[in-house]
């Protein structure tokens, strides 16, 4: 008897079912996420298991790691490209899990990518590299503001990272809590700065520009830590049939809906990658 696996994965459990191709329901419980717990659930099953699906959520590593280290058939469901239990009017874990293995066994399940595990380190510590980007630029945005309020000043970035002590403590109005808020933000840049520096250098010893992406150093603005930016969250380029592929999954395509003339609404605006 061939079996197949949906696993709905939440944050502390993991509801299992398994079912046959006739889609009767052999196996289902919810597990806790612990990796030989849920090895432990599945090994009776074994040899008749041709694939499991797990819902991509932010916390798949452990669990697809685990199981393809077993040498498990994993798979990565695309939740953003499935129409969950269509018809239900309540839906649950179980329907889930259920719906899971019913689309393994129909063989229409909608995959993500599974981003190769050796690859993942250097690709999210440039996300995080990213984060503290963000942080920054929000710190100096909160300084211009600052010195805009009180002096009725617009100084950009490069003017602020040459003020003199004296000279901001006057544009502040000479107020002592003011410059101490202000202080905080030069003493948070500064620290940022490091952290992110750090992390140039530990990537720059990690990972190379593949052929093709050294291109992109040739765009205005573009550098060689944001090329690999784009190359390690691109992942293989062959994954996308064609330029729109890609463009969609760098959501810079516009998701509009239209029937007869008139907007009916959007789709999900938001799929693809957030950091591309």
């Amino acid at each position: 008897m061939v079996l197949h696996g949906g696993m709905d994965l939440h944050g502390d459990n993991v509801f299992c079912a398994l079912m046959n191709q006739e889609y009767h329901v052999i196996y289902e419980h919810r597990l806790p996420n612990d990796l030989p717990t849920v090895l432990a659930a599945l090994a009776p099953y074994r040899t008749q298991l041709a694939g499991i699906a797990v819902e991509s959520t932010y916390n798949w590593y452990w669990l697809v790691d685990g199981l393809q280290a077993n040498q498990y058939s994993t798979r990565l469901a695309n939740p953003a490209r499935m129409q969950e239990n269509i018809g239900l009017k309540s839906a649950n874990d179980k329907t889930d899990a259920r719906f899971l293995a019913k689309q393994m066994v129909m063989g229409v399940l909608p995959e993500g990518y599974i981003y190769p595990k050796e690859d993942r380190p250097v690709r999210d510590l440039l996300r995080r590299r990213m984060c503290l980007v963000h942080m920054r630029t929000g710190e100096w945005l909160r300084l211009e503001g600052q010195v805009a309020r009180h002096s009725g000043k617009d100084l950009g970035i490069q003017a602020l990272q040459n003020l003199e002590a004296g000279e901001l403590n006057e544009l502040l109005g000479n107020d002592t809590l003011t410059l101490a808020a202000a202080q905080i933000s030069y003493r948070h840049i500064a620290f940022l700065d490091q952290e992110i520096r750090q992390i140039e250098k530990d990537v720059e010893g990690h990972v190379k520009l593949a052929d093709g992406y050294e291109r992109l150093i040739g765009v205005p603005g573009i550098g060689r830590i944001l090329a690999m930016t784009i190359m390690l969250e691109t992942g293989p380029i062959w994954r996308f049939a064609d330029v729109g592929k890609y463009t969609s999954y760098c959501r810079c395509v516009r998701s509009r809906c239209w029937s007869n003339g008139k907007a009916k609404g959007t789709h999900n605006r938001k799929n693809g990658n957030r950091y591309l």
